[in-house]
């Protein structure tokens, strides 16, 4: 059976105005929102972009997403999760700040800003799975209860999976800092020691004591560790990290898995991609990337693998044939991830591909 994934082309010139009417129509047409109902609490998970980046979707779609959402619900939040690394986006404060810096306030998205603060003693959620490599996923309890879950997610590429769409958007951004360790590396931190100053708020952060300053530079103890990466966010100096390549033989496999435990149950989700500005590289970095190729469109389905399999098939149609994603990554095949994530059920890389004509206006 062929999954319809819905496709509304846009292009660069487009005015803003016609780029945000050319969304509406798709989700119109799509009815990919259909599955919330009436009194639902719904979640908009996206990726408010770093500092210096402009990649990111922009808040006048997530307007016009909440606005179609609007009428089945008030309960309305968009949201996005910590990250691993050190940046503008560690701490929830900083992260908020950060969206509302990039015009994600209430009055332009018309909904509620939220990024969960880990350091609450309910913030997450521990999913039991049978996975290959994961056994036990930690999900922020924002994404893994919310009634439904609404992806929206840029389409570009990435260092270390490929490229990053429905699927990146939720098993790496609905994890918890313990769940994007996991998923990166198979060991616990790495202290840079040139970094390191010895003050120690990565000891007093850990709750496992597996983290002591010795002789003036921290120290871990990999067999009391227990991944949760808390010293990585206590950490002002950059010292503590992720061994970033340990993992990246299985990283995809495990992201997968992750999206698996995430929707674990979940009858309510639908996925927004924006083919859009399509870099080398994601939105995480602190930059005006470049695009690698024209913009192609805005794509909506109920499936993220199908969502994912035609985004990529036509971004490699604009690029006249060429994988741009293999071009900017040789050591990473980005389809890797569909094909795990179709052969442990989480959709199909099938699809028919259903046109939605922009407005002539």
């Amino acid at each position: 059976m062929k999954i319809p994934v819905y496709f509304t082309p846009v292009s660069a010139s487009s005015p803003a105005h016609a780029r945000v009417e050319a969304l509406r129509r798709l989700l119109a047409e799509s009815k990919v929102l259909a599955c919330v109902d009436k009194g639902d609490g719904a979640v908009i998970k996206m990726h408010f972009g770093e500092e210096g980046n402009t990649g990111y979707v922009a808040p006048e779609y997530i307007g016009c997403i909440s606005r179609l959402l609007a009428e089945k619900t008030s309960d309305i939040t968009v949201s996005d999760a910590n990250t691993l690394y050190k940046g503008k986006r560690t701490l929830s404060a900083d992260h908020e700040k950060l969206a509302l810096d990039h015009g994600f306030t209430q009055e332009r998205t018309g909904a509620r800003l939220a990024v969960p603060d880990e350091r609450g003693a309910d913030a997450c959620v521990t999913v039991e799975t049978r996975g290959k490599y994961i056994k036990k996923a930690t999900i922020l309890r924002l994404y893994a209860e919310a009634k439904a879950l609404v992806g929206v997610a840029h389409f570009k590429g990435h260092l270390m999976t490929g490229f990053g769409g429905a699927l990146k958007n939720i098993g790496m951004g609905c994890a918890s800092r313990e769940g994007k360790l996991a998923q990166h590396s198979s060991v616990c931190p790495v202290v840079r020691v040139k970094k390191c100053v010895g003050c120690g708020a990565c000891e007093a952060a850990c709750p496992v004591d597996a983290v002591a300053v010795v002789d003036g530079k921290a120290k871990i103890t990999p067999s009391k560790c227990i991944g949760c990466a808390s010293c990585i966010a206590a950490c002002a100096y950059g010292a503590m990290d992720v061994n970033w390549g340990a993992g990246s033989d299985t990283i995809m496999e495990r992201m997968v898995e992750y999206v698996a435990a995430t929707l674990a149950g979940r009858k309510k989700a639908a996925y927004v991609n924006f083919a859009l500005k399509i870099t080398a590289e994601c939105d995480c970095l602190a930059k005006d990337d470049p695009r690698i190729v024209d913009d192609v469109g805005i794509f909506a389905s109920a499936d993220p693998v199908a969502l994912d399999q035609a985004c990529f098939d036509l971004v490699k149609e604009k690029a006249g044939g060429a994988d741009v994603f293999k071009q900017a990554h040789p050591e990473r095949d980005g389809l890797r991830q569909l094909a795990y994530a179709e052969k442990i059920g989480i959709g199909t890389r099938t699809y028919e591909l259903v046109r939605v004509t922009p407005s002539a206006g």
